[in-house]
């Protein structure tokens, strides 16, 4: 029975005319000899045959059967009185006969005794399914490969997936609102800003006249925007499993095909598909595949399928027609390559950027992601979001998972903190390769560059601080070193300056301590150059070229030829040569200047081959310096404990807003005379 309690109607199919066609060919073929038969006993067919009574005889060895053709005069004798139209042209008897042997014997007998003169044949047997498939097996073929090629043209119903004719038709997965949906804004951590934009979105769906009752209209599209990894898609099926409107899915390049017109036409079904289902949501999903700025295309064709298929969507996103109900949800990692028309107000009136989550986000996140893990009480997800600065909403997943693996090779029946830092490790450096053999004299010059790296970043203000140092070679890296970056919003000069020269470090403390130098750091010197590039070419913090920019942010770029002139681009190189000189200079300074605690730290890192910050602060005592995540976690508990005070005394609260109320309206005149 269907949902609704009413029973199946009746609905004719094509292929059952088919079947009863194929029915019919079969009776007609095991019923297209009208003559008639007659099964005889073996004594009375010998009688017969020895009074010449059969015009032929054939013999069927497997069957021990044989099929005799009476001769015209002696039908009567056999058949009786019979209508000669009933009887036939030919009619047959058959007889069981004891085995062809005996058959051969009376047959030679008769010959001689009564001089029969009826042909005899013998054969294997006779199988009318073979001989049905001889006979109507190309036939049948033919009309299977008719049937195929017709069932795949016409999809079955309509024009249904797999269709000749449904090439136009759009692809997109469709999420009514009676479908499971499990994704809610629940299952969505952090975004806090991202999920208000497309909450109101939904709102406006569902209670539509709360807006448009002051006149306003809901945007047409929304654009989410944002890194790999940081919860797009995701936030998209939320809005699916929270809106109770039906929901259209598709990939961009589900739009991109080789096929002329292909395209626009898929673009042109998916709208019609969304106004039949208004009000509906739709969400292309990298929508850069189509969305590419036009005239950029690097094989320069005249026709270039891609932009007219960007042409439809444009066109029907804010045409001529009306879209109300629709509403365009679409996300990419590659806004700035986007075509400036798909981007203005109509279409894509808002960009909704989805970045990196900050500290309270990766707590939060990793709060959802350890629901299904078994953990232990030493596991605090607070913790973990400290150790993983610049995750994303994917990597977390990825720790979480990887965590469980490792926990589970070892046996253990819950996933504890060393899994998780493990876990980490392995993500951030690579799997460990102790079984990579090193002489000990390679293993003192990597822990002499991984203990200057640690050792000028524990003294500079301004540097990441020191989590791990490890020598335990990792992926490619024969050494590594684990970080805590600042999430800062800007960037100081004096600030970059320290990140390159504890960079430097490495490199540095080789030369100094050990008289010569290393292919180890190739690695540093190319993150410093790309530093010391972006802060002359695109920051202009250089004394000779400064408050100069040569990037273009609108995504145009300068064409064929560099935006600078070829004695600029020598100035450049020698202020970048100039920086990283300076740094360099400076890192040989300071490790000089703690030549004791830098040998002692590579003496321990030798020793253990993973060191920590605390035996870093053993042997330099403490930070001078607290980091800005520190900062802003005091910050937080301070606006914390703030809070509660409030919440558990109103009134001391509502004084204050009055006596801030007073010192505004006090402070007016003096901004006034001022």
């Amino acid at each position: 029975m269907p949902k609704g309690g009413k029973p199946r109607m009746f609905r004719f199919n094509l292929y059952w005319m088919y079947g009863l066609i194929f029915m019919m060919l079969i009776a007609l073929y095991m019923t297209n000899d009208t003559s008639a038969s007659k099964e005889l006993g073996w004594t009375e067919f010998q009688k017969l045959a020895q009074e010449n009574a059969f015009d032929k005889m054939t013999v069927y060895n497997k069957k021990n059967l044989v099929e005799a053709t009476v001769k015209s005069e002696k039908v009567g004798q056999i058949f009786g009185n019979a209508n000669i139209s009933q009887i036939g042209t030919s009619p047959k008897v058959y007889v069981k006969i004891p085995s062809a042997d005996k058959f051969s014997d009376f047959y030679d007998k008769a010959v001689a005794e009564n001089q029969i003169d009826t042909q005899v044949r013998f054969e294997e047997g006779d199988d009318a399914l073979w001989n049905f498939l001889v006979s109507f097996g190309p036939i049948i073929l033919l009309i299977a490969v008719w049937l195929f090629l017709m069932r795949r043209m016409s999809g079955g119903t309509g024009a249904g997936p797999g269709s000749v004719f449904s090439v136009g038709k759009a692809k997109a997965q469709l999420f009514d609102k009676d479908n499971d949906q499990k994704v809610t804004f629940k299952d969505v951590a952090g975004l806090a800003e991202a999920k208000q934009e497309v909450e109101e979105i939904v709102s406006f769906l569902k209670n539509p006249e709360k807006y448009t009752e002051l006149g306003g209209k809901i945007p047409k599209g929304a654009l989410l925007v944002g890194p790999p990894g940081t919860g797009k898609t995701l936030l998209a099926k939320a809005v699916a499993g929270e809106a109770n409107v039906p929901f259209f899915s598709l990939s961009g390049s589900d739009l991109v095909v080789m096929f002329v017109g292909v395209g626009a036409s898929r673009v042109r079904d998916l709208f019609r598909q969304a106004k039949e289902k208004a009000p509906c949501i739709v969400f292309i999903d990298e929508i850069d595949a189509v969305g590419r700025a036009r005239g950029k295309n690097v094989n320069m064709n005249s026709n270039d399928e891609r932009e007219n298929t960007l042409n439809q969507l444009l066109t029907e996103m804010d045409g001529f027609g009306s879209n109300s109900g629709v509403i365009i949800l679409a996300a990419t990692n590659r806004a700035d390559i986007l075509d400036k028309a798909l981007l203005r107000a109509g279409r894509f009136d808002r960009q909704i950027h989805v970045d990196l989550p900050d500290l309270n986000e990766r707590k939060e996140i990793f709060g959802v992601h350890l629901r299904p893990i078994k953990i232990d009480e030493s596991v605090d997800s607070e913790f973990l979001a400290r150790q993983t600065p610049g995750f994303s909403g994917a990597d977390i997943a990825n720790v979480c998972n990887e965590a469980a693996l490792i926990a589970a090779r070892n046996g253990k029946k819950f996933v504890q903190k060393e899994d998780f830092m493990n876990a980490v490790d392995r993500i951030v450096g690579g799997l460990e390769k102790r079984s990579r053999i090193m002489t000990e004299e390679e293993r003192k010059s990597i822990a002499t560059h991984e203990a200057g790296h640690a050792t000028l970043s524990w003294l500079l203000e301004h540097a990441n601080p020191l989590v791990k140092v490890t020598i335990v070679p990792r992926g490619k890296a024969l050494g590594a070193a684990w970080y805590l970056p600042e999430e800062r919003q800007i960037t100081t000069r004096e600030q970059l300056q320290d990140e390159m020269c504890a960079t430097l470090g490495g490199r540095a403390a080789e030369e100094l301590f050990l008289g010569k130098i290393s292919t180890g750091a190739s690695n540093d010197l190319e993150r410093v150059t790309k530093q010391a590039y972006a802060m002359v070419v695109y920051f202009g913090m250089s004394e000779k070229l400064p408050n100069l920019n040569y990037y273009d942010s609108s995504g145009q770029d300068w064409g064929f030829t560099k935006p600078y002139s070829e004695e600029t681009a020598k100035v450049i190189d020698k202020e970048v040569q100039k920086i990283i000189n300076e740094q360099y200079e400076r890192a040989k300074h300071i490790l000089s200047e703690h030549k004791e605690g830098h040998n002692q730290l590579a003496s321990v890192l030798l020793e253990r081959e993973v060191i920590y910050s605390e035996d870093v602060e053993h042997i330099f005592g403490k930070r001078a310096w607290l980091s800005r995540s520190q900062e802003i976690l005091a910050l937080q508990e301070k606006a914390n404990k703030e809070k509660a005070a409030d919440n558990d005394n109103p009134q001391a609260t509502e004084e204050k807003k009055d006596s801030g109320f007073k010192n505004d309206i006090a402070d007016k005149p003096n901004e006034q005379t001022a």
